[in-house]
């Protein structure tokens, strides 16, 4: 049992291993209730946790955490329950909102881009390096702009701004605006708006241009000072979808992030994913795997479908 459940976890990312020893409340993620009425409510999402379920996954999300509070106060029915009108990553934390009955649900998602009238998010990303992805040079991001280039999906679905040589991958139209709060020696603080809420759009816009997010491994950042992904949706304004009501919500990102830009950090320990990559890297160097010559068609006649199998297989 105890050798299955480590086959298990080896495929496991390092980062995910290393919170599930290290991270306080890893699988116990708690909501905070901002505000509530009959037809939404808002809540504090934290770090780690799912927004919503996706096929197959049978992490809790605050998705089913709302129903349970719901459900513990016998508010829970067919007509109030909470509902998906837009999602946060799982490693971002911030201001969420859910809707409580299906005509909430279809008043916001048919007039989300006039409704929402500003939606902050505040990011801590390392600075551009020489030669950071692919042998590219990055120069430094002005004060403020926009970037907008159209973001495509790799295989395991993450987001990503295809180079110009792939002109037939598919891509869609993707807008974030930023605005430096700090420019450190070793990193940034942005804070970023966005036009259009595609998947990964922030990590992935400002990755393209040099500046991975902290703590984030799909993108290849070089530090993870605080053991997560430096992202925070910070602010939350829209027009109340019945009352008509402005309303505003706003929680900022841990204070530890701006004085971490502010101090800079030119010695880094290096993130765990990357130590894992480096051990077997060096475990393959010490035992490298065997390679054997395939066999030719005129040999593998002589074969049942069976063997032949095992040996284009290498096994």
């Amino acid at each position: 049992m105890e050798k299955k459940m480590k086959e298990t976890l080896h495929h496991v990312k390092a980062s995910t291993l290393y919170k599930r020893e290290h991270k306080e409340d890893y699988g116990r993620e708690k909501i905070e209730i901002l505000y509530e009425d009959d037809d939404l409510v808002v809540i504090l999402k934290p770090t780690g946790l799912l927004s919503v379920p996706y096929p197959g996954s049978k992490s809790r999300t605050a998705l089913d955490l709302l129903e349970k509070i719901l459900r513990g106060r016998g508010e829970l029915s067919k007509s109030h329950k909470p509902l998906t009108v837009h999602r946060l990553d799982r490693d971002t934390s911030g201001v969420m909102m859910f809707a409580l009955n299906e005509a909430t649900q279809k008043k916001v998602m048919d007039s989300w881009h006039k409704m929402v009238t500003e939606r902050l998010y505040r990011a801590v990303a390392e600075n551009p390096k020489k030669n950071r992805g692919h042998g590219k040079n990055f120069d430094p991001l002005p004060d403020f702009g926009m970037i907008d280039d159209p973001l495509a999906q790799n295989a395991c679905h993450v987001g990503y701004v295809p180079q110009k040589k792939d002109e037939h991958t598919k891509t869609v139209v993707a807008r974030t605006h930023y605005r430096v709060v700090e420019r450190g020696s070793t990193h940034t603080l942005f804070e970023l708006s966005l036009d259009t809420g595609r998947k990964n759009q922030i990590r992935a816009h400002l990755a393209s241009k040099g500046y991975p997010l902290a703590g984030d491994e799909n993108y290849r950042a070089n530090t993870d000072p605080f053991h997560r992904l430096m992202l925070h949706a910070r602010t939350l304004d829209f027009i109340h979808p019945t009352t008509g009501k402005k309303m505003h919500f706003e929680v900022p990102e841990p204070e530890e992030w701006l004085s971490y830009v502010k101090k800079g950090d030119p010695h880094p320990e290096e993130p765990v994913w990357k130590k894992e990559r480096l051990t077997e890297r060096r475990s393959e160097e010490k035992f490298p795997s065997v390679k054997t010559k395939p066999l030719s068609r005129k040999a593998e006649r002589g074969m049942d479908f069976i063997a032949r199998g095992k040996s284009r297989s290498g096994k």
